[in-house]
């Protein structure tokens, strides 16, 4: 009798585990199928990338090989920190260029604003760099998707506005080619205003490297709200071309100079994309710097303690 048992529960547990090792099977099988569809349809999805339009990982651009010390110390390296000395507004798709430093607005298409420093020797006129020899284009550093072209401008009525002007950059023939990027353009009214008082602003601010050795200038669009019939305020502003280019309602430079002895001095201007009268005063359009970080959301010069300032828009602090 007890031999029998004993054979009845050596069956049971034998049974047992016959049935725990099908379901182990089952699992692993039906885990192993499922595994394998993931890893089919993985596979399928990359052969049909080359026909889904790729969209930049990082907003920024890398450099394609791991740069040496020697490239790191290098004076492309050391002119970007120059330019930046004192701070970036914003960090929004930063990008830099051999004489000048920007973010880009992929959503306006046109940056958010553009950073130079200027001395009397990178404007002193260069017979070697022809303004003539240098063309407009469209900056590939910029995922078309977010990129503005020439196209865009073609019979808008505005002109491609420089932010970092032309007439900064001429000491080599190539910083001046860099400021012909799209990217540096913003759509300006052009007899009036581009052509005219912005440029007088742009002279008067290459003038100050005869005052200041080392001058700072920040430039960018403003898209300023205005009140309309109802009482209400409105931030309206026209777009241009098949890409949609933002056309700015004002634009802004906030310069700083640095004397030889190490002081400071801020000047902050406003102007609206219009035609203005030859005879305005570039002083009609200064403004406190808050008012232009307030309207864009950006910080100027954030390195620098306002209580270092020893003069804004020309009065001692």
């Amino acid at each position: 009798m007890k031999f029998q048992i004993l054979l009845n529960t050596m069956f049971i547990n034998m049974k047992r585990t016959a049935t725990l090792a099908t379901i182990a099977t089952t699992a692993y099988l039906t885990g192993a199928y499922f595994e394998k569809q993931k890893i089919f349809q993985k596979h399928k999805f990359l052969q049909n990338l080359d026909s889904r339009p790729g969209l930049p990982i990082f907003g920024t651009v890398s450099a394609a090989v791991p740069m040496t010390t020697d490239e790191l110390k290098s004076s492309a390296t050391s002119r970007i920190s120059q330019i930046m000395k004192y701070g970036f507004p914003g960090l929004d798709n930063v990008r830099s260029y051999s004489d000048y430093v920007l973010s880009y607005d992929r959503r306006n298409r046109v940056a958010h604003w553009v950073f130079e420093h200027l001395t009397a020797e990178s404007i002193k006129s260069n017979d070697k760099v022809d303004r003539s020899k240098c063309d407009f284009r469209s900056d590939e550093s910029i995922h078309p998707f977010f990129r503005s072209e020439n196209t865009d401008y073609k019979k808008s009525g505005f002109d491609r506005g420089h932010m970092a002007a032309a007439g900064n950059h001429r000491l080599h023939q190539s910083h001046c080619d860099e400021t012909f990027f799209l990217s540096n353009m913003a759509p300006q009214v052009g007899k009036g205003f581009n052509r005219d008082s912005w440029n007088r602003l742009e002279s008067y601010v290459r003038k100050l490297t005869k005052i200041y050795p080392n001058v700072y200038c920040c430039t960018g669009p403003l898209y300023l709200p205005k009140r309309e019939p109802d009482g209400k305020m409105y931030v309206k502003y026209e777009v241009i071309g098949s890409n949609t280019v933002a056309v700015p309602t004002h634009f802004y430079k906030v310069v700083v100079g640095e004397t030889a002895d190490g002081h400071l001095e801020m000047e902050a201007y406003i102007m609206p994309n219009q035609i203005i009268s030859d005879d305005t005063p570039l002083t009609v359009f200064q403004v406190p710097a808050e008012t232009i970080e307030r309207s864009s959301g950006l910080l100027f010069f954030d390195k620098i303690n306002r209580k270092q300032l020893t003069k804004i828009n020309g009065r001692k602090c």
